[in-house]
């Protein structure tokens, strides 16, 4: 379904690639990663203490290790905060890993699940389901993201193909624009004709609000084996990055790797997606932001974007609540005001940044 936008081997032989890349790379992601678990472990405890009623880090630090039921601030932190946080680093690695490997596979430097139509097919099937079937069970939910974030991309991908060109950035960014704006009036049919606009609307803002111990509970088996997924095939990913030749010519089997690709990408958002809505752009944003620090080898990208990732969820959750504690800002739209001036920049740059 992912096909590479060119068949040229962009990178040359495997040896002249690694002669580009700078040195001391492992060594800077392991400092990333390592920073990023502290400061990732910090803002969470902040997540925690911050909303419409702010709880000491103190507090917070008790009702974790020594929980008391009988604490009201105690049941809030386990009860409604943790969950959030939670779900926020869950989403967060999710969204960012899955845009880190579409980037690879397709080596177009505008691949995110947000531009490519998979939030968009997702919250196609989601509303038709909220319409349909609205006590759902949320096991069953999320399969049904799964299946509507299939489709999305899959009419990106056929649309984006019908050019004897092939799928250039820009071709892939206008059909991927066509077929959410058709996705979301379809959706937003639905949602007006059933009257579930308002259950839709909060789902397209996009946010952590409302995550219950059960979603993470049911989010937490997919968004791991996907990530495990991921991070087993970071490097065939790398190989394939170079261009079919180039990994065809080393015995790689593309398909096959495309294939699994596909299917981490697709759990890995249809989770994110139904559990907080059309989160778009950090996809984008993170993989780009990882591989100019560390490099072009997915080995290390895949898991430093999953820490960026995480860790940048966490922190536009505080400041949704920070901004306005009373009426909380949609995450989705504090990630949008970096996200948007970056992909004008991409596609201004042509691309040019998938080296």
């Amino acid at each position: 379904m992912m096909e590479a936008t060119s068949s040229s081997a962009a990178g040359g032989r495997p040896d002249d690639q690694k002669k580009h890349k700078p040195k001391g790379r492992p060594l800077a992601a392991v400092t990333i990663l390592i920073s990023g678990a502290v400061l990732l472990v910090l803002a969470l405890l902040v997540s925690i203490s911050v909303g419409s009623i702010s709880i000491p880090l103190r507090t917070v630090w008790q009702a974790l290790l020594h929980f008391n039921p009988d604490v009201n601030d105690h049941l809030v932190i386990r009860e409604v905060r943790l969950p959030r946080a939670l779900a926020g680093v869950m989403v967060g690695a999710g969204l960012a890993v899955s845009g880190a490997v579409m980037q690879g596979m397709t080596r177009n430097p505008i691949a995110d699940p947000g531009l490519l139509g998979l939030n968009a097919g997702a919250g196609f099937v989601l509303a038709a389901v909220f319409a349909l079937y609205p006590n759902m069970s949320y096991n069953t939910l999320i399969l049904y993201s799964f299946i509507g974030a299939g489709i999305g991309a899959g009419m990106v991908f056929g649309i984006g193909s019908l050019s004897k060109k092939g799928l250039t950035p820009m071709r892939l960014a206008l059909s991927g624009a066509a077929v959410s704006a058709l996705l979301s009036a379809l959706a937003e049919g639905i949602a007006v004709y059933f009257k579930i606009g308002q259950d839709l609307a909060f789902w397209y803002a996009g946010g952590l609000a409302g995550i219950h111990w059960t979603q993470v509970k049911i989010m937490f088996p997919w968004v791991a084996a996907a990530l495990i997924g991921a991070i087993l095939l970071s490097r065939s990913i790398t190989v394939l990055s170079l261009g079919d030749e180039v990994s065809s010519g080393l015995g790689q089997r593309n398909g096959l790797i495309r294939l699994g690709g596909t299917v981490v990408v697709l759990v890995l958002a249809g989770a994110a997606v139904s559990a907080v809505g059309a989160i778009g752009f950090l996809g984008l944003l993170i993989p780009h932001i990882v591989r100019y620090l560390v490099g072009v080898d997915y080995r290390w990208v895949i898991p430093c974007s999953g820490m960026f990732g995480a860790l940048l969820i966490v922190l536009a959750d505080i400041g949704s609540r920070i901004i306005n504690p009373l009426q909380e800002v949609p995450v989705g739209g504090l990630i949008a005001l970096i996200g948007v001036p970056f992909f004008l920049y991409l596609v201004r740059r042509g691309g040019r940044e998938m080296r």
